[in-house]
């Protein structure tokens, strides 16, 4: 990285520091109206949450001092917001609750914290406090070390906006991971613009994956003929890929497919794509053609894969999800979805 483009991150993280201390109120004295500082309400809301923590487990957790965790608890004490008694594990340490006094400054604190940020949120519509939203996740994600894999994929029917994401991403990532060029961008922008013009949802769908209201994934299932149905424009963003969620998708075209009448699907790929093409074998599918290309600007070897319809589900051996993979299935569509691989 050039030293100047790191320098101008340091200087837009410290602008957004200070943008967002004043937002929240951090510099005005006395956190939410009271004669408390920011650090001595946020062990208050360790005190509320845990269950008798000792005063080891809140500092090492907010990663305070231990000397100075022991005054505020002993501000506490005096101010009879907490008692103590000796652990019955280790005597050397005290367990911690809030005494009923407690309780009551803690709720109020929660209440006005509350109403601050409900305030916040009123300004702002409501797309907007979900783009919000996922840009918190976002930085907890990413300063936290804390995975994104956690917490429920949603899978919805596409609507007003989607298309133009599509585009977007497909162009974004194919240049990004193989260097295609902007021929590939304009393929896919005609796919889904023919989807829109065309669109027949009683033999026809697109799948689009979110978690916390950011969109991370798409498919579009499509008639080519009235047997043969084509599954197209796969695509999941990197971060949200290897939870098997890949497979989910396929299951899904093929289930739609099934109950609209067709008796195949066929998709055309690249042989670039290993991962996604197995993803295909286990889903049933099966390479019945190879044709060298030049399209996006690289040597390619395009290849086309087909299902059959008509043979038994049972038969087919299914992409297994990752430990702890969450899918909620939104009742105007199917279920969810990601991992990138299709073109075509």
């Amino acid at each position: 990285m050039l030293e100047g483009e790191l320098d101008s991150r340091i200087q837009e993280i410290r602008r957004f520091n200070r943008f967002y201390t004043a937002q929240i109120g951090l510099l005005r004295k006395g956190l939410l109206k009271r004669s408390f500082s920011l650090t001595e309400v946020r062990m208050l809301y360790e005190l509320a949450r845990r269950d008798r923590p000792t005063a080891t487990e809140i500092g090492r957790h907010l990663g305070l001092d231990g000397g100075y965790v022991s005054r505020i608890l002993a501000k506490f004490a005096r101010s009879g917001l907490i008692s103590k008694r000796p652990s019955e594990m280790d005597g050397r340490h005290s367990l911690l609750q809030l005494t009923r006094k407690g309780r009551a400054v803690f709720a109020d604190f929660d209440a006005r914290a509350n109403s601050q940020v409900l305030k916040m949120l009123g300004l702002v519509s409501p797309g907007d406090q979900r783009r919000l939203v996922a840009a918190m996740n976002t930085i907890e994600e990413v300063l936290g070390g804390s995975s994104p894999r956690k917490g429920p994929f949603v899978i919805r029917a596409h609507r007003p906006g989607d298309m133009g994401w599509i585009v977007h991403r497909h162009g974004v990532l194919y240049a990004q991971e193989y260097g295609w060029d902007e021929r590939f961008e304009a393929l896919v922008a005609g796919i889904v613009a023919e989807f829109i013009q065309r669109f027949d949802p009683q033999r026809e769908h697109c799948w689009i994956a979110e978690k916390n209201g950011e969109v991370v994934g798409s498919v579009f299932l499509v008639r080519k003929t009235d047997d043969v149905a084509q599954l197209r424009l796969l695509l999941v963003e990197p971060w949200a890929r290897g939870l098997g969620l890949g497979g989910r998708l396929v299951d899904e075209c093929s289930n739609f497919a099934r109950r609209a009448g067709y008796t195949k699907i066929t998709l055309w790929t690249n042989d670039v794509f290993l991962a996604a093409r197995r993803i295909y074998e286990r889903a049933g599918y099966r390479l019945t053609h190879e044709e060298p290309h030049d399209k996006f600007g690289h040597g390619l070897v395009g290849q086309t894969w087909e299902l059959d319809l008509t043979a038994s589900p049972q038969s087919i051996v299914h992409s297994p999800a990752s430990p702890g993979l969450t899918i909620k299935l939104n009742p105007t569509s199917p279920r969810r979805i990601p991992r990138a691989g299709t073109r075509g």
